[in-house]
């Protein structure tokens, strides 16, 4: 699976983006989706996942009810709606997918290239 990020951008605090990554290659449908990022100087931490199916999501503690991960099988396209964002949500933001991870980056099988995500105080 080839993922391509795109939306990141430079913000002020308070405001809302949409990280949209694009699949190609094997099947889109049998994976499980998930957000990552990475601040500078920190581990690459887990944001947000869906099921293969779309049925169940997962977010962190720090996103939850600010971020919304969703995806389009059809179209082999995964989402993350950003609202309220925050200074400390500055980081690059990785889409994964994974046959069976959900939360945890070493169980993510292909990962793209990260777009970053920049808020101002």
């Amino acid at each position: 699976v080839q993922l391509q990020a795109s939306g990141g951008g430079l913000v002020q605090a308070g405001s809302s983006l949409r990280l949209s990554c694009a699949a190609s290659g094997r099947t889109f449908s049998r994976y499980n989706m998930g957000w990552f990022r990475q601040a500078p100087g920190k581990e690459r931490e887990f944001v947000a996942a869906v099921s293969w199916s779309g049925g169940s999501t997962y977010y962190t503690d720090s996103v939850k009810g600010r971020f919304t991960i969703s995806r389009d099988n059809a179209e082999s396209m995964v989402y993350l709606e950003m609202n309220s964002l925050k200074p400390e949500d500055t980081a690059v933001y990785y889409c994964a997918a994974a046959v069976s991870g959900l939360k945890l980056p070493d169980t993510y099988d292909y990962w793209g290239q990260g777009t970053l995500v920049t808020v101002s105080s």
